[in-house]
C-alpha cells in the first residue's frame, strides 16, 4: 500500500543524546536539541575498533571510519553509548540545591504572612 509523506516528514533529525527533535546545530555541525547544543560527540569507535571522524555531507551527518568506510549516523550511534557530559554536572548541582533548601512554616498571625 503507498502512503504519501506529508510536507515537512520526509526528514526528522533526532537529538543524540536524548531523542527530542534536533531544533539546533553543535560545533561538529550534527543537530541536537537546544539544551545539548554545547555537547559534542567524541571518542566513537566503529564495530571494528578504530575511531569514527564526524562528517557532514549533503544528506546530514554520517561517520567514517578508515577501513570499514562510511557509517551513517543512525547505525554508529547504535553500537556507541552516548551520554552527555555535562549532565552528570547538572545533576550533582540539583542535588546541592535541594539539600541547602529549608522548610519554613508561616502562620496566618506572623507579619510575613501578609508581605
Amino acid at each position: 500500500m503507498y502512503i504519501p509523506k506529508k510536507y515537512g516528514q520526509s526528514r526528522i533529525d533526532k537529538c543524540p543524546f536524548c531523542q527530542k527533535h534536533a531544533t539546533a546545530i553543535n560545533s561538529q555541525k550534527v543537530p541536537v536539541c537546544q539544551s545539548h547544543k554545547e555537547e559534542v560527540l567524541d571518542s566513537l569507535k566503529c564495530i571494528c575498533g578504530s575511531h569514527l571522524e564526524t562528517l557532514n555531507g549533503k544528506f546530514g551527518t554520517f561517520f567514517s571510519c578508515a577501513k570499514c568506510g562510511n557509517i551513517n549516523m543512525k547505525k554508529a550511534l547504535e553500537f556507541n553509548a552516548v551520554k552527555p557530559r555535562a549532565q552528570n554536572e547538572r545533576v550533582s548541582q540539583r542535588n546541592e540545591k535541594t539539600q541547602t533548601k529549608k522548610e519554613m512554616t508561616v502562620r496566618s498571625d506572623d507579619p510575613r504572612y501578609f508581605g
